[in-house]
């Protein structure tokens, strides 16, 4: 397992990836090339994988992420150290707050 601020990701096999993403192209990636994981709403940073691959997202702010290293890459942001991630398959958690009468994805 692989944590910066509030996101996590998790090393997966590839036989636990659901086949329909097994061979989706992924989400764009933004202005300056990256995956973004997780945008700052307060502070406009992201968590974001420098790298060749691809994020693959379910509809919906609680859907899964998968994230597809075939050559590994580096999880940046600017207020956290990078990490550097082996190649393979990694699920995407967002960290989540409970507030009174909902559950919330956690904003920086």
């Amino acid at each position: 397992m692989y944590r910066q601020g509030d996101v996590l990701m998790m090393a997966l096999e590839e036989s636990e990836v659901p086949r329909h993403f097994l061979d989706a192209p992924g989400e764009p990636r933004d202005g300056r090339g990256r995956m973004v994981l997780a945008l700052g709403e307060v502070t406009g940073h992201a968590h974001a994988v420098q790298g060749p691959g691809r994020l693959l997202r379910e509809a919906g702010p609680f859907g899964p992420m998968l994230l597809h290293l075939p050559e590994g890459g580096r999880v940046v942001h600017e207020e956290h150290a990078a990490i550097a991630l082996p190649q393979g398959w990694f699920r995407v958690v967002r960290q989540r707050e409970y507030a009174p009468g909902a559950v919330r994805i956690v904003a920086d």
